[in-house]
């Protein structure tokens, strides 16, 4: 008889900020306490923004509780010190006056239709004087310490960046992607436009992923994976009320880049992957505030995302056991639980129905959201029009002609 194949599984880190990175960093701890896996076993490794630092430790082989105990202070020799006061204090340097990228501008004003209002914001904001240099320096020092070349790219790893001028993403690690080191991309990635300078590589300049997508979950499909864990410290399933003026903004973008999750989920799902999506909740809103560039409350977010995702996942595996006890001892794989999160509320081992996400998320009570597919579709599906690349398929996407 053929031994099964094991299935195939990617791991999603979105754009967050500082608090977005030590926030993912409690989830990922509280995901190995909880299923015993290592995060560094995934075959794909996605990171945007401050996502990707943690995607190119992950595969560099720096491990969650190195990571961890960095949060905390703790540095044992040989490790990476996750230190983001080097970047400057929590708020941008005075910009220099002259626009971000014109040429992205008129594509958008030409374009309307096939760009977002962010991407047009990031074309129009003054170019930034911030430098990104001390989260290059972090990668390139996790590839020394782990006998990695400082020029190698890791197998695993892809980096999401956009480029300035046209607003296309580009995947750093696939193939047809610009040849570059793994801090480089990781620098172009966390560039966030109008803080900090873009990064040239290859004549052409990149900034901030997470302009364009929070995740990028999207360009994961029809990429042969199974299943994905998303971590999604900027968007908000279940949002919070703040009073501050800055949180009232902040929490208008997590909405509508949680509106773009949700579809990127939608998206991924035709093609029959099994998609966990988790992202803050209100305990964890609460924490991180309006300014997610403040490096005062990094050790608070750490340490509420370590106990608000441990329930999370506790309840996943508790809704997933007793499903297995209710179909009379079958075992269900954990890819077919899905969990509605609400600790008020007792989780019914009842076998859902395939969940649509809608366009507009709605709230849901608990420490976070937490969406799963239920189960792999059968027969045909349609596919959307992708470009293959080896290791991950990249879709085309409109763009914004130059």
């Amino acid at each position: 008889m053929p031994r099964k194949r094991a299935p195939r599984r990617g791991l999603v880190l979105g754009a967050g900020g500082v608090l977005g990175s030590a926030w993912m960093i409690g989830a990922l701890r509280a995901y190995q306490a909880q299923t015993g896996d290592d995060a560094r076993s995934f075959d794909v490794i996605v990171g945007t923004s401050a996502g990707s630092v943690v995607a190119a430790l992950l595969s560099l082989g720096v491990g969650v509780d190195a990571m961890a105990d960095s949060e905390r202070g703790l540095y044992e020799p040989g490790t990476p010190v996750l230190d983001y006061r080097d970047l400057g204090v929590s708020l941008p340097p005075p910009p220099r006056m002259r626009m971000g990228s014109p040429r992205l501008l008129t594509s958008a004003v030409l374009h309307p239709r096939r760009t977002t209002p962010l991407v047009a914001l990031a074309a129009l904001l003054p170019q930034g004087r911030g430098t990104i240099a001390a989260v290059g320096d972090l990668v390139a020092s996790a590839a020394a310490q782990h006998a990695a070349s400082a020029t190698g790219w890791p197998r695993r790893l892809r980096v999401v960046a956009m480029d300035f001028d046209t607003g296309t993403r580009v995947l750093f690690g696939a193939n047809g992607a610009p040849e570059v080191a793994a801090p480089q991309a990781v620098m172009a990635s966390c560039a966030i436009p109008g803080w900090y300078a873009p990064v040239t590589i290859g004549g052409r300049r990149f900034v901030d992923g997470g302009t364009r997508s929070p995740t990028s979950l999207d360009l994961c499909v029809d990429a042969g994976l199974d299943e994905i864990l998303v971590l999604a410290p900027a968007c908000a399933f279940d949002c919070d009320r703040p009073r501050h003026p800055v949180a009232i903004a902040e929490r208008q973008l997590r909405r509508a880049a949680t509106r773009r999750l949700a579809r990127e989920i939608v998206l991924a799902e035709t093609t029959g992957t099994s998609v966990c999506a988790l992202s803050p909740g209100r305990e964890d809103l609460e924490v991180m505030g309006g300014n997610v560039m403040d490096v005062t409350r990094r050790a608070e977010v750490f340490e509420t995302a370590l106990r608000t995702c441990a329930a999370v996942f506790a309840d996943r595996a508790a809704g997933a056991a007793a499903e297995a006890g209710a179909a009379g001892g079958v075992t269900v794989p954990e890819k077919a639980a899905a969990v509605t999160l609400d600790p008020t509320k007792p989780t019914r081992p009842t076998r859902p129905r395939r969940p649509t996400v809608p366009a507009t998320a709605p709230p849901v009570a608990g420490p976070a959201r937490l969406a799963t597919a239920p189960t792999r579709r059968t027969g045909p599906v349609r596919r959307p029009a992708v470009r293959e690349e080896p290791g991950l398929t990249v879709r085309e996407e409109p763009g914004l002609a130059g």
